[in-house]
């Protein structure tokens, strides 16, 4: 029983064929089959397309931590580099390739931002499940009589997380994208007997780009490199384990230049969200529930367990009973114990060129991915750090094809086709599970979070800002306490730190020390929501949050043992008072900031490890320190700082400040 069809596997592959339009494959994909069968896969693509893109557009939104990239992205067309804040060199974009994708088209189309980024998403959303499909349709399509249809294809759009994101300015669609054409891509490589080297190191490239993509790619690609490297490869003039480490070059040329790149310019060997969420740490309790909370409103077990029956069907209708095997594969008889190991390792070689290695490949990568996921404990969107999984595990069965007649001899007894039934019963099965889940609301807290504190991210924002489609930057003024932000920032030309108070009634700008300085500090301010916050302040205004994700000294910190999954770091807003050199005395500072806890701050960041730290990423970018952030990277990234200033005075063995004198003010 296999996997292969029977397309013409002698066919050169070069990774440009069949890439630029569904219809130009669908008659190699359907090889003998009718012009019936060909104008229904075809058509089953282009329906399913234009659903998902129906549906991503009636659910088109830019998330806040979408316009976390658009952020970057303004300080690269401004010439700042690839930075949130100017002249402080922190990467708080997960994901490398999504945010020089959006910059490159940004600069290319010279148009709005936020429009560009929707338009990518979008794009790259649709566009991955019709790779997806054609690559299912190479891997099923020589089944004789038979249609090929959608099936996992349409569990995956039904879902309303998979709608949601497939917009959103996050970097889910391109992680769609590249896994889709990974997919493709190594069908294709395992059904051509003739292999170009070019094709082949493009494909080695395309599996070594993944950690770009997000950090947790690389044991995606890892694998796939690995598969590539240990099977036999294509005739060249080069010997075999030249080649091999050739390919294995050509996959880490690109982001093994970033990483170095990476450690010397922000002084970290991953991006900065990897040390502000501890995505080394373990939270499996969180995890199942991130993993019930997609799973179970939507029963998704369900579709699952049919199309896993379904595509055993088809495999038990396609097995040759009481086939041998094949004598070329095997090869002759040996004894030799060393000789029985050598032709079991060349058979696996010869098995990791096939359909059933790539099958395997992309649903243990499915797995594989879970399985991370559940231990980081997941996310706070709903569903959205699972799609990925759910596609891998999809993507062998997004197309499956569903026999035409029975293959019955005349002489037999007309009975009933169990194989048939079972196939049409799993496929209205599907249908009638795609429309269940399409019409579920998972989550009906609307801007209430959870105990679990997970949230359907698009509604939360969708009512706080009251615009159906928040997609400009503009739009989340509406949203609470945005509008009061820009302008309290007008209204203090000298600059000063502006800070939310606890109940999120109003902001507080605690001044700059007199004599202010011509054309005064500039701001800062201090907030949770980063990207709505940034994306309606000028550049020149520095942005932090207490999480860390674009404040290293609160990325630095440990978590809270039972926060919020996302944002279980929280650092006093005295230590930012500290940092940035404004008035700490009352009544000038916010009431709730104590002064004592000010001066705590102010002697902790003095300690040489925190400045060493924080010189990472503010001080001049020189040689010396380009090569001094490499060689300590991965000790910065182990580096935690205290929550509390008291704490971490201990921890540097530094003596505690004398509490200030009161001031009487003027």
């Amino acid at each position: 029983m296999t996997l292969s069809i029977s397309l013409d596997v002698a066919r050169e592959w070069t990774p440009a064929e069949d890439a630029t339009t569904a219809e130009s494959s669908a008659p190699r994909l359907a090889g003998s089959t009718s012009r019936f069968s060909r104008f229904v896969l075809l058509g089953g693509i282009v329906l399913t397309a234009a659903l998902f893109a129906s549906g991503a557009w009636q659910r088109r939104w830019i998330a806040d931590d979408g316009l976390i990239v658009l952020r970057t992205v303004r300080n690269l067309l401004a010439g700042n580099g690839p930075v949130f804040n100017m002249n402080e060199r922190v990467e708080t974009n997960t994901s490398t390739a999504w945010t020089y994708v959006v910059w490159f088209f940004s600069w290319l189309t010279g148009l709005r931002l936020e429009y560009v980024v929707l338009g990518i998403s979008l794009t790259l959303s649709v566009v991955a499940i019709v790779i997806a499909m054609v690559g299912a349709a190479r891997l099923w399509g020589g089944t004789r009589s038979a249609l090929l249809i959608p099936a996992g294809a349409l569990v995956y759009i039904a879902l309303p997380p998979a709608r949601d994101y497939a917009s959103s300015g996050l970097e889910s669609c391109l992680v769609l994208f590249w896994l889709a054409v990974l997919w493709w891509s190594m069908i294709r490589w395992s059904q051509a007997q003739i292999v170009r080297p070019t094709a082949f190191f493009a494909l080695a490239c395309w599996a070594g780009l993944a950690p770009l993509i997000r950090p947790e790619l690389a044991m995606v690609g890892a694998l796939a490199l690995l598969m590539l490297v240990c099977a036999p490869v294509p005739s060249t003039r080069l010997r075999p384990w030249v080649f091999r480490g050739a390919a294995v070059a050509v996959a880490g040329l690109v982001p093994g230049s970033y990483q170095i790149w990476r450690m010397g310019y922000y002084g970290l060997p991953y991006p900065n969200t990897a040390v502000a969420k501890e995505a080394s740490g373990a939270k499996w309790k969180q995890g199942f529930l991130y993993l019930q909370d997609l799973a179970g409103p939507y029963w998704l077990w369900v579709p699952l367990v049919v199309l896993a029956m379904w595509a055993g069907v088809v495999l038990w209708e396609q097995r040759t009973p009481g086939s041998a095997a094949d004598p070329a594969v095997v090869g002759s008889v040996v004894t030799d114990r060393k000789r029985l190991l050598l032709n079991k390792i060349h058979q696996f070689s010869r098995w990791l060129h096939s359909p059933a290695a790539v099958v395997t490949l992309m649903v243990g990568s499915g797995v594989l991915l879970t399985v991370y996921e559940l231990r980081v404990g997941g996310d706070f969107m709903h569903g959205r750090m699972l799609l990925p999984q759910l596609f891998c595990l999809l993507m062998p069965v997004m197309v499956l094809p569903i026999r035409l007649v029975a293959e019955a001899a005349s002489h037999e007894r007309p009975s009933l086709d169990w194989p048939f039934a079972i196939v049409l019963v799993a496929f209205l099965g599907t249908i009638g599970w795609a429309w269940f889940a399409a019409e579920t609301t998972a989550i009906t807290s609307g801007t209430t979070i959870r105990a679990s504190g997970i949230v359907d991210e698009r509604i939360y924002y969708v009512l706080y800002s009251g615009h159906d489609h928040p997609i400009r930057a503009e739009d989340y003024l509406d949203f609470p306490r945005m509008r009061p932000l820009v302008r309290d920032i007008a209204q203090t030309p000298n600059g000063g730190l502006v800070i939310n108070l606890p109940d999120q009634t109003y902001w507080y700008v605690i001044p700059p020390p007199e004599p202010v300085p011509a054309g005064g500090i500039g701001h800062t301010v201090f907030f949770l929501n980063l990207g709505m916050s940034s994306m309606n302040v000028p550049l020149n205004v520095r942005v932090l949050d207490p999480v860390g994700l674009a404040y290293p000294i609160a990325a630095h910190t440990d978590r809270l043992t039972d926060g919020r999954i996302g944002h279980d770091k929280n650092l006093d807003a005295s230590w930012v008072v500290a940092d940035t050199g404004v008035v700490a005395l009352h009544p000038w500072m916010a009431a709730h900031i104590r002064e004592a806890q000010v001066e705590q701050a102010r002697t902790a960041l003095s300690c040489p490890a925190t400045q060493d730290l924080i010189a990472s990423t503010r001080a001049p970018l020189t040689f010396s320190r380009f090569r001094h952030n490499i060689v300590q990277a991965f000790g910065f990234a182990s580096t935690r700082i205290e929550r509390i200033a008291k704490y971490d005075l201990r921890r540097c063995g530094l003596p505690e400040p004398l509490p200030p004198a009161p001031v009487e003010p003027r």
